[in-house]
């Protein structure tokens, strides 16, 4: 039981320390954060761009963005297993 109890503290811990975790990547004047919890926290767009260079931009940041969190992410994973 008390097995249980530690683990549980860990993943809360592991949780809270990935809701810390931010990238930020910027493109052409695009910018997009997202956190550890996979969560989108700026979006910000150039609008000297054209509507459709803003949206490539855009899926590219965005994507870029996911799959760094997710290295970063499970470079802390280890910790815990």
């Amino acid at each position: 039981m008390f097995d249980s109890l530690k683990k549980l503290k860990e993943l809360k811990e592991l949780s809270d320390s990935f809701s810390k975790e931010k990238i930020e990547i910027e493109k052409k004047g695009i910018k997009v954060i997202i956190n550890g919890k996979m969560e989108v926290e700026c979006i910000q767009l150039n609008s000297e761009l054209s509507k459709e260079d803003q949206e490539l931009i855009l899926k590219d940041c965005l994507n870029e963005a996911v799959k760094k969190i997710q290295g970063i992410l499970v470079q802390k994973m280890p910790g815990l297993m």
